[in-house]
């Protein structure tokens, strides 16, 4: 498990909103995973996706890392967030809106 915890931190610390969840953002693979990315999309925030379909370790390792047993699992700033109902709620409370803002504001400016 280190070496995947390995992965799994490398991906979340190098990501200030990373996504993992089943498909891609443009195809995703469940109707949890589908809400993440709209609910990402419509706040138009950069973000990074993993696909768990892909990696059958990140897929079993993402739920012991974040001690969560579902995917999608949403990290913003290294912090694990939540799945997609616990976006939705943060979403419609505006609470996302500020967290993801945040960490995009902290991101620097491309030339």
């Amino acid at each position: 498990m280190s070496d995947v915890k390995e992965r799994l931190d490398a991906l979340v610390k190098a990501n200030e909103v990373v996504l993992f969840m089943k498909g891609t953002a443009l195809f995703p693979q469940c109707g949890f995973s589908s809400r993440a990315v709209s609910i990402l999309d419509h706040m138009g925030v950069p973000y990074e996706t993993v696909d768990v379909l892909q990696d059958q370790e990140i897929r079993a390792g993402i739920k012991d890392y974040s001690d969560w047993p579902t995917v999608p699992q949403l990290y913003v700033k290294g912090e694990f967030v939540g799945g997609s109902d616990i976006m939705m709620e943060m979403f419609e409370t505006g609470e996302l809106q500020q967290l993801v803002g945040g960490a995009a504001a902290d991101r620097p400016a491309e030339a």
